[in-house]
């Protein structure tokens, strides 16, 4: 499993890291310092248990001790012997092996030695079954290492790990912050809105990247005001010789009547022409964008484009919820698609109305019992200056479709064309429901 999210990256690995830290210290202080603890300890008792073990060879040393004062000393220390057939040697049983101090010990008293660890009521016993003592037992208290002693290390190591976990997540997050806010900025320019420009702020490599994604904006917002204006210029300076050459043609004599109805045909399909060019390169104005209904406008659509030469079915869907756009550029991109359908559609068409099951999206669909386009050329269909199958026709600039498809990609929706499996074409438009509606 990959991650490709720069925050999931940045806390996996300080958790690796910690965890390693971790593992690390352990290591460290069990091979330096509690190893070395044990050696220690485990030689003085084993000091302990050979002078408990020596026998008196010699009668005529001075600072000799008799057995029961070795006995006496040895209980003073909490060493105490029981029998292998003992109650409390069941204790010894269940103790588990202690090999490193078995084989000191072994060592250190030139006899075979066996070891083992218990946790008891207040402390840790050590137990040891030595060949020299046969049948007996030695039960060790060590009452200064105690399980509660482990305790406050634990939760310490658990408090710090989660203290550099939460230091981690609140940098990174801090960090990944004004790349967050660049990442929708970016998602507003890519959908042809203009967001207002980005404080630099962070690091000083993203401050870079803000800086140059501003300028970027900014550019790209003179670009566009540049590109209005000049379009603006030639729809208008183009517009005024084609009504002055109408007008002129209206004036005409009646004898020259074949002629002026072709030269109007010809100027007003030059004025489609340009306002499609204008359709095509006009900015959304989302400040304009209103709270409406689709069955609204998909209702004057149908009612406007019905005639007597085709059979417009409309199938509402009556709950539907409200969207946020402009109704004015959304009955543009439905009615094209609509006299699309007319034009092709051998007669019929049907407009249906729905919504998701998650209740999010709000969906149009436009049907017809045309030809269809071959499969091939549905990926393109929505690329400017494509006209689509032959059998479909060739009327037009080639900018119907991708007009249809800009205003849809304002409107933060999604278009996608299909065959239908009756024959015709299936145009559905999915629009994103108002928040909370």
């Amino acid at each position: 499993m990959r991650f490709r999210s720069s925050f999931t990256q940045s806390i996996l690995l300080f958790f690796t890291l910690l965890i390693a830290s971790q593992i690390f210290s352990y290591y460290a202080v069990y091979n330096y310092a509690l190893v070395p603890s044990l050696q220690q300890f485990n030689k003085l008792l084993a000091y302990e248990m050979a002078f408990f073990l020596e026998d008196q060879e010699e009668e005529n040393e001075e600072l000799e001790m008799d057995a029961p004062l070795k006995r006496r000393v040895l209980e003073e220390l909490g060493v105490t012997i029981h029998a292998e057939n003992s109650d409390m040697a069941s204790e010894f049983m269940h103790a588990m092996p202690i090999d490193l101090m078995s084989e000191e010990m072994t060592d250190e008293l030139k006899s075979n030695t066996e070891v083992r660890l218990i946790l008891g009521e207040e402390s840790y016993i050590l137990w040891m079954k030595i060949d020299a003592l046969p049948s007996s037992l030695i039960r060790i208290p060590l009452a200064e290492l105690q399980q509660e002693d482990f305790t406050p290390l634990f939760r310490n190591s658990v408090i710090m790990a989660l203290l550099v976990i939460s230091g981690g997540w609140l940098f990174i997050r801090l960090q990944n912050r004004p790349l967050l806010a660049l990442e929708k900025a970016a998602l507003l320019v890519g959908k042809g809105e203009t967001p207002p420009s980005m404080p630099e702020t962070g690091a000083i490599e993203i401050r870079s990247v803000t800086r140059a994604f501003n300028q970027m904006a900014e550019g790209i917002k003179a670009l566009e005001e540049d590109r209005s204006l000049l379009m603006a210029g030639i729809s208008h300076d183009i517009r005024t010789p084609l009504t002055r050459i109408r007008l002129a043609t209206e004036m005409m004599s009646p004898e020259d009547s074949y002629l002026a109805e072709g030269i109007i045909s010809d100027t007003e399909e030059c004025n489609e022409i340009i306002g499609q060019f204008m359709d095509y390169l006009k900015p959304a104005n989302t400040e304009s964008y209103e709270s409406l209904s689709v069955n609204d406008i998909v209702k004057d659509i149908v009612y406007s484009e019905r005639n007597q030469d085709v059979t417009i079915d409309y199938e509402p869907y009556q709950q539907v919820k409200e969207i946020q756009g402009s109704p004015i550029a959304l009955k543009r991109a439905i009615t094209n698609l609509v006299v699309n359908s007319v034009r092709y559609g051998n007669g019929w068409v049907r407009v249906s109305t729905g919504i998701t099951a998650n209740s999010k999206h709000v969906w149009v669909i436009v049907e017809d019992n045309g030809p269809g386009i071959e499969d091939s050329q549905i990926s393109r269909l929505f690329e400017p200056f494509t006209r689509g199958d032959t059998a479909r026709g060739s009327e037009g600039t080639g900018l119907g479709l991708a007009i249809v498809k800009r205003i849809i990609g304002q409107h933060h929706g999604a278009v996608s064309v299909s065959n239908r499996s009756e024959g015709g074409l299936k145009v559905q438009l999915n629009f994103p429901v108002i928040k909370g509606a």
